[in-house]
């Protein structure tokens, strides 16, 4: 089987990323100071259509078991592509319905893979070489007409797999969190009430002082959620 590619550090500069934010925002310094390192990795070899089926098929699920749906419907597909050779997504449109129950989809997961297919055969899903030219919001755009894919599973794409550093995903449940725990007062020891989050309006507006690194201050509020709870647990990519 050949061997995955190790993931990677981003790109940017991380250091000079958590001293500007430091810098720029005291209150996110002192999370940063308790949190540690920013080991974010990102997955070096994923295509876009790699990328998204794995997406598509954790949305919703426990990491567990949406890792194991995932391996089994790739490992159905290993005497037409070879062990450890990902599908296409001309392999994935054609396979049947049955092959994709047995791996353990749902129906709406199954339309969603169906889709997220057809659209990269028709080039609304961009290459991996294409999408490197394109903003982050063209990305969303393109990529939200598929099926499924909504701005949170693009956005967690940018940051985790293209390694995009300003992106701020004010839906993500975890980011909310951790920016109330760090700027609203929110106790670790409560229990969280829809009222206890912050609106988008008032993250964006804290935020603007976090450009153009707020893909690493997210990153950050995701270890604030990890230090409330009493423990560091790594976030995809890691």
């Amino acid at each position: 089987m050949p061997r995955a590619p190790r993931p990677r550090a981003p790109k940017y500069d991380s250091s000079a990323a958590i001293a500007q934010l430091s810098a720029a925002d005291p209150k996110l310094g002192r999370l940063i100071e308790r949190a540690g390192p920013f080991t974010l990795r990102l997955a070096s070899s994923q295509s876009p259509f790699e990328a998204l089926t794995e997406a598509i098929i954790y949305q919703q699920l426990h990491g567990k078991a949406a890792a194991t749906i995932h391996r089994r419907m790739l490992e159905s597909f290993h005497e037409i592509c070879g062990l450890g050779v990902h599908p296409s997504a001309q392999h994935l449109l054609d396979c049947p319905n049955e092959q994709l129950r047995s791996a353990g989809l749902s129906h709406n997961k199954m339309l969603a893979l169906r889709d997220l297919a057809a659209k990269t055969i028709d080039g609304t899903v961009p290459t991996l070489a294409r999408i490197r030219r394109m903003s982050d919001e063209e990305i969303i755009e393109h990529l939200t007409q598929v099926r499924g894919i909504g701005r949170w599973t693009v956005e967690m794409l940018l940051i985790f797999r293209l390694g995009r550093p300003d992106v701020f995903p004010v839906l993500d449940y975890g980011v909310r969190k951790g920016f109330a725990l760090t700027f609203m007062g929110l106790k670790p020891t409560k229990k969280v009430e829809p009222s206890d989050l912050p609106s988008a309006e008032i993250m964006h507006k804290r935020a603007k002082r976090w450009a153009p690194w707020r893909s690493i201050a997210s990153w950050y509020l995701w270890r604030a959620c990890d230090l409330a709870n009493g423990t560091i647990v790594p976030r995809p990519g890691d």
